[in-house]
């Protein structure tokens, strides 16, 4: 059963968030899921490309990574060694060998850099591309990245939902603000605690599969007779409300018809040595992320654990580092394999990084003034590293990248320009992010 609810209150066109809308409903067709698909009519843009974004809500350590420093002192360079790795010159942790055999297709960035050590307000600024909501309050401000993309893309296909968020575990903001619910992505995987609990829709493969004893011949049914219904109310309103009604109807059917978004969670349909290779957890989600965009989905999210790691970093490196590398690692190989890789950015990163020194409790502490980020594919030139930091990986020596190039990045990827423009509540032009470019050695 699709349940999709959001905050208490009601949506822009007056209806409750708090009501359920369930497979089969009548209204299911006539109000709830049309309406998420009516606001897809409204794109202006078209783009071939998708995009995977692996979120490290927390901050991932930048010198236990991508900007190792093996010649100071142990209290900074951290308890790792290195290894080389595909891309010459480029030697990252030791905990990472399925990333060290991927790295000629990949790009690090070791500048990225802001200002701001608060989780909430860190993570909408990089997710959204504007600054607004804070650890003391979380309301989200502006639309996120997935969110802009469902809004002026869509899917890449029919039957399938334009964006989907595995795992919310936290520090992101992943939804649509003043956009409204429709354009909040399709949820699935464990969560912990977010920001946007409440907020979001939740689905998984249940989510498109008829239910209650519903068939295809009862579900037209329904359909038909909602038709009739239409006309009535056709007749009654001159003002056009319901021109687009029969296309989002028909969109909604075929979400649930087509078999498309469920087929992606069939994961047992694919060879069995290549989940072997992905792995269980973050791997099998992985995989996940990658038969989605395969069957049409723009954006997913995908987020690897909690990264704020105050204390033992260590121990806590040893486990979710190890299942981050081979997760990410394969899927850039495999959507490489497939001739995928071109058309679909792959990006890692965190609102921020970690301290150059180790506390006393064996940990790192918050440190937004330096981070690695890691993309692959959409379009880029890969096989390179993009900017340093001093020798303690403590501020950007050359090239520094904002969150607002961060945006750019993703957006340019996506065939959007960050002067492209949506409506901001009060109805007014707003850029999509303001300032961002993408660095010239990717283009």
């Amino acid at each position: 059963m699709l349940t999709i609810q959001g905050s208490s209150g009601r949506l822009c066109d007056g209806l409750d968030r708090r009501r359920f809308i369930q497979v089969g409903a009548l209204s299911f067709f006539g109000l709830n899921l049309a309406d998420v698909l009516r606001a897809e009519s409204e794109r202006r843009f078209n783009s071939r490309r998708s995009v995977i974004l692996v979120w490290q809500h927390g901050g991932p350590s930048q010198l236990d990574t991508f900007d190792m420093k093996p010649h100071v002192a142990e209290e900074v360079r951290g308890p790792y060694k290195s290894i080389a790795t595909t891309q010459t010159g480029l030697h990252i942790c030791e905990l990472m060998p399925w990333h060290a055999q991927v790295m000629d297709k990949c790009t690090v960035i070791r500048s990225f850099t802001h200002g701001n050590g608060d989780h909430w307000a860190a993570a909408h600024w990089m997710l959204t591309g504007y600054t607004g909501a804070n650890g003391s309050d979380r309301v989200p401000r502006s639309p996120s990245m997935m969110a802009i993309a469902s809004h002026l893309l869509g899917p890449r296909a029919a039957g399938v939902p334009a964006t989907v968020n595995m795992n919310d575990g936290g520090f992101g903001f992943h939804g649509a603000a003043f956009l409204g619910v429709a354009h909040n992505p399709f949820q699935t995987g464990e969560y912990s605690y977010g920001n946007e609990a409440g907020r979001l829709p939740s689905g998984s493969d249940s989510s498109f599969q008829l239910v209650d004893k519903l068939t295809k011949d009862r579900l037209m049914d329904r359909v038909s007779l909602l038709q009739q219904f239409d006309r009535l109310r056709r007749d009654v309103d001159r003002s056009g409300t319901f021109d687009n009604l029969d296309e989002m109807s028909q969109q909604a059917q075929d979400m649930l018809l087509s078999g498309r978004a469920r087929e992606a969670f069939l994961l047992d349909q694919e060879d069995p040595k290549l989940r072997e290779k992905y792995g269980p957890g973050w791997g099998e989600q992985a995989l996940l992320a990658r038969r989605l965009v395969e069957r049409g989905v723009r954006f997913v999210t995908l987020n690897t654990g909690y990264w704020d790691d105050h204390g033992q970093i260590k121990r806590a490196l040893d486990d979710k580092l190890v299942r981050h590398d081979r997760a990410v690692g394969v899927l850039i190989q495999d959507l490489a394999d497939r001739g995928m890789l071109d058309d679909t950015l792959v990006i890692t990163a965190g609102e921020f990084g970690r301290t150059p020194l180790i506390n006393k409790d064996a940990g790192r502490d918050h440190w937004p003034q330096a981070q690695s980020i890691l993309l692959a594919g959409g379009g880029y030139r890969h096989g390179q590293i993009i900017g340093s930091t001093n020798s303690k990986a403590e501020y950007p020596t050359s090239r520094p990248v904002s969150p607002a190039d961060f945006n750019a990045i993703i957006y340019h990827a996506l065939g959007l320009r960050p002067e492209d423009t949506i409506r901001d509540r009060s109805g007014r032009p707003t850029h999509l992010v303001p300032g961002g470019v993408v660095p010239e050695e990717l283009i």
